[in-house]
């Protein structure tokens, strides 16, 4: 961590330059409409920069770089060494401008410039290395068929892929689907959100200086129903791959559907289960772990353990810690370095979030911490860590993805009735449960039907372990080897021995 204060880095923020365009074939262009969008920063309410309005010309014009460059082969042709060396480059620019993106970062979606800097920045750059140093150990196989024959199987990249990430880590959700992709020799389009396109263009521009070849690592700025969804029902992508909501999820199967039947993967939303059973020794400890599960980027998390299900027997005390504990993470200034809780991503989601206080007033769960607007004097997006209690499964803040600092808590009479609760939802993301008896802990962890499943602590992260839900939160797996499996065709070639 560097030793830079609050007024270094504002004063950094005010002479910070951003790239506002789109970038397509190895450079910086304008929508070919020359229309532009504002970015405002969650901080203070700033107009940071005028972002290129992408439509269906701009991303045809980046399908059709990606795709030259992948059937000229200057990437996909290289052996998976000289990838590797590439994208290890790339992995330590990342690492040497570091303070710039996270700056950037905090700027364009409002979280903690400490978190950017010793989180985003690191885990970006550590995908890529990791993927680059993956791909050079990955083997193909012979089928075990009869001495007669030999029958070869070797993974091929999926051609043209298309990746849409969300705004909450937009440099680590980018590297998620970027990283595995390009490594396996794939040309990729990416489209940032529309709230935090700048980060996107600068790893673009440092992608090329990395010695990524123009045209492999495009970049269409813009918004949902017009970029994100030309490329969905675009002809020639091979495969759109997306992280956000699962109603958005739904309309890029569709997309894939109505155009080429494109190989589709999702990340989607999630109402993840915290279970606590009383029997568990550190109470408190498993109470303040809770309160990072939600509070954390300010709720902005698809993991975020949203639904927290208590045994009665300890109910009250959880409540009393975890509000304890709200009230040392009030939101801060996202530049100041000891903030712990930064500024929720724009207006228009500030209010949403903001109305599932009065949702869980008028279904009958009672406000134990917070549920207030915060900052109002700074121009920015600030909502206090609220903790609602006395829930039932069916409100709505037991429902619904508030993906904001808002904790619902479910007394439950044991840990039966746990298990059923946790279950009662359609997503399937990740899931805890806190207990000291082993045997408990492999059946509770059998029961929860999720992707990831956390005992005794939560959303423990390695870039070895996959990352993906079930049910309603997506298909496929972010993460890992299995990664791989997205961005890659499997081929079969057989030969006849005479």
């Amino acid at each position: 961590m560097n030793a830079f204060t609050a007024a270094d880095w504002h004063a950094r923020a005010d002479a910070l330059q951003f790239r506002n365009r789109a970038f397509i074939d190895g450079r910086f262009v304008d929508a070919v409409s020359g229309e532009t969008f504002e970015a405002t920063s969650p901080v203070d309410g700033r107009v940071l920069a005028e972002i290129a309005a992408c439509d269906r010309e701009d991303v045809d014009r980046a399908v059709a770089s990606a795709r030259r460059a992948f059937e000229d082969g200057r990437w996909r042709s290289r052996t998976p060494a000289e990838r590797k060396r590439v994208l290890l480059a790339f992995a330590e620019l990342i690492r040497t401008n570091g303070e710039e993106l996270a700056l950037t970062e905090t700027l364009d979606m409002g979280k903690p410039i400490s978190d950017a800097l010793s989180i985003d920045v690191r885990a970006t750059a550590n995908c890529f290395a990791w993927y680059a140093e993956a791909i050079d150990k990955i083997y193909d196989e012979i089928a075990p068929t009869g001495e007669a024959d030999i029958a070869m199987i070797t993974r091929e990249p999926l051609g043209v892929v298309a990746a849409v990430v969300p705004w909450n880590f937009p440099m680590i959700m980018a590297a998620w689907k970027l990283a595995p992709a390009l490594a396996s020799g794939n040309s990729v389009v990416l489209k940032p959100a529309e709230q935090s396109s700048l980060t996107a263009l600068r790893l673009a521009e440092l992608a090329v200086e990395a010695g990524i070849p123009e045209g492999v690592f495009n970049v269409v700025t813009g918004f949902g129903p017009t970029a994100g969804k030309a490329l969905g029902l675009h002809m020639d992508v091979d495969g759109v791959f997306f992280t956000g909501s699962t109603e958005v999820g739904k309309l890029f199967m569709q997309y894939a559907g109505q155009s080429n039947l494109k190989k589709v993967g999702l990340e989607c939303g999630g109402k993840s289960p915290n279970v606590i059973l009383g029997s568990y020794s550190d109470i408190n400890g498993a109470a303040e772990t809770a309160a990072g599960a939600i509070f954390f980027n300010q709720g902005e998390m698809c993991t975020a353990g949203s639904r927290l299900i208590v045994e009665r027997s300890v109910h009250e005390r959880v409540v009393e810690r975890i509000a304890a504990v709200a009230a040392t993470r009030q939101p801060g200034d996202p530049l100041n370095p000891s903030t712990q809780m930064g500024a929720l991503v724009d207006e228009t989601h500030t209010k949403r979030v903001l109305g599932f206080v009065d949702a869980a007033r008028e279904d009958g769960a009672t406000i134990a911490a917070g549920g207030e607007r915060a900052r109002v004097e700074s121009g920015g997006c600030y909502v206090q860590p609220t903790v609602f209690d006395n829930v039932a499964n069916d409100m709505r803040v037991a429902r619904e993805e508030i993906f904001g600092p808002m904790l619902s808590v479910i007394p439950v009479d044991d840990a039966e009735e746990a298990a059923k609760v946790a279950n009662d939802t359609c997503y399937g993301l990740a899931a805890a449960v806190w207990t000291d008896d082993i045997n408990t802990a492999h059946k509770f962890a059998r029961t929860l039907r999720a992707g990831m499943v956390y005992v005794n602590c939560y959303d423990a992260d390695d870039i070895s372990v996959p990352f993906g839900g079930y049910k309603q939160s997506g298909i496929g797996r972010d993460k890992s080897l299995h990664a791989f499996d997205k961005y890659t065709e499997l081929k079969t070639t057989w030969i006849k021995l005479r």
